[in-house]
């Protein structure tokens, strides 16, 4: 179908925060009977609890399918086509080549003997049957946000997965694909929702795309692991830095704006550092417990000392210090204020006016570096099905949906469950004691200095579970 010879095929862009999409005014009307692909009673469409049976139909209680639109819900005489692949010599050698309308992943596998079920998200893959005509399919690619190690891959895939798989010629129209954080996936469900109000044949697929790795439900978005792996460099030159010199602080500033996980699992990876902070996780500087006092007897011990810091840590008392006021960019994000140079006064300052102690700073921001840089071997191939795994579900009819892989296995993940909060770094789970345990660090949370307000409620019950069994111990 030639979008581009009918007048009324103008697109009409929908503006979301900084960016533009685009979407058609209209399509010709699809009156060929239908040909729908059936699904078993067990699939639904709309998120509910739906009740499972065994073989011998007992039912099974708290089984519930998150499930993603599909064109059919509001396009019900929609064609079927036989998926190409199944002529596909790569896909010859293939058992079992189209994955089952009952195939689901579980999004918690750790479960007990009598625990319900829980929620499950349809499999990602390809289908027996399509809802487009490779010859009349019109793709159009969006990426939003910064630069990240992989989206040249993700981009790649997409237009190769569409062109040998399915036949897919026309890279630029009507099955979309955005690439981005959890502000372009809360535009792509806009679009998502434009598309069926309007009653198009379009496809919105979503890619999470996040170097911070702060998207939810997924196990981790795309250039995280390379991110990781670059940050050693930085830290490995810090550690060289204040070794070679007499009472040397070297500090490396990450990225994780909201979200601790490149910082924390760069500390975990290298065995240099000796202290990690993150946003999730409030410091003090001063007193008992604090991070000078820390410093102090590390430079005592070893003559040197390495830290790693989120670029969102500490915000609150930068801005304090500073006496300055939120600010934030085009997209409604807050700017974030240099900490990482902040921090580094601040130690300098205490030591050498305080302690009278000569230290030697070393401070290192390899942000743009880890950013640029080409993604590895693990993220290359996890782009590679990640782009794969959305052409098959838009070629599937499926809209509206995130893609990403659940507990190792791609499913797809309703947009709005992804966006309606952020992944953080829990401090009450065992990642987050393996690092204490490996920096021998201080929790910081010991202190009325801590900023209640960033820690979250589970990790304040646990501390206030925690001040009672000691002061019962004391009493007794």
């Amino acid at each position: 179908m030639d979008l581009s010879l009918s007048p009324s095929l103008i697109p009409t862009p929908i503006p979301f925060k900084s960016h533009t999409f685009t979407l058609f005014t209209n399509l010709p009307n699809l009156n060929s009977k239908s040909r729908n692909f059936l699904r078993k009673p067990l699939i639904s469409r709309q998120k509910r609890p739906i009740r499972a049976q065994s073989s011998n139909q007992t039912p099974i209680d708290g089984f519930v399918l998150e499930d993603v639109p599909h064109l059919t819900n509001f396009l019900p005489d929609l064609p079927t086509y036989p998926n190409p692949l199944q002529n596909s010599k790569a896909y010859a050698i293939v058992r079992q080549t189209f994955v089952s309308p009952e195939d689901i992943v579980a999004q918690k596998i750790v479960v007990q003997k009598d625990s319900p079920r829980g929620v499950h998200f349809r499999r990602a893959g390809p289908r027996g049957k399509v809802y487009f005509k490779s010859d009349e399919v019109r793709a159009c690619i969006v990426t939003c946000g910064g630069l990240c190690p992989g989206i040249n891959t993700v981009i790649r895939e997409l237009v190769c997965g569409l062109n040998t798989m399915y036949g897919v010629d026309d890279i630029l129209g009507i099955e979309v694909y955005i690439i981005g954080g959890d502000g372009t996936q809360k535009g792509a469900a806009l679009i998502s929702k434009e598309v069926e109000k309007r009653g198009l044949q379009v496809a919105v697929a979503g890619i999470p795309k996040t170097i911070d790795n702060d998207i939810a439900v997924i196990d981790k978005s795309f250039g995280f692991d390379t991110a990781v792996e670059e940050a050693q460099r930085a830290i490995n030159a810090a550690h060289v830095e204040v070794e070679s010199v007499e009472n040397g602080v070297g500090i490396v500033k990450l990225m994780g704006r909201y979200s601790g996980f490149i910082a924390m699992y760069a500390t975990l990876a290298s065995r240099d550092v000796d202290c990690c902070l993150i946003p999730e996780s409030p410091f003090y500087l001063e007193g008992r417990g604090g991070l000078f006092e820390f410093v102090e007897e590390r430079l005592k011990e070893n003559g040197h000392i390495v830290i790693v810091l989120a670029e969102g840590a500490g915000q609150e008392y930068v801005a304090q210090d500073l006496q300055q006021v939120d600010e934030k960019d085009a997209s409604g994000n807050r700017l974030l204020l240099d900490v990482g140079l902040w921090l580094s006064h601040k130690i300098k300052d205490h030591f050498t006016n305080d302690k009278k102690m000569v230290i030697n700073m070393k401070y290192i921001d390899p942000t743009y570096m880890i950013r640029a840089v080409p993604s590895n071997a693990s993220d290359n191939i996890y782009c590679t099905l990640l782009a794969q795994s959305a052409v098959h579900g838009a070629m599937a009819g499926y809209t509206g949906f995130t893609v990403g892989p659940v507990n190792s296995r791609h499913a797809y993940i309703p947009i709005a469950r992804v966006t309606e909060t952020q992944n953080i770094v829990k401090l009450t789970d065992r990642m987050w004691a393996r690092l204490l345990a490996s920096t021998n660090q201080p929790s910081f949370l010991n202190s009325n200095e801590v900023i209640p307000e960033k820690v979250d409620q589970e990790t304040i019950e646990v501390i206030n579970s925690i001040s009672d069994q000691l002061v019962a111990l004391l009493i007794w």
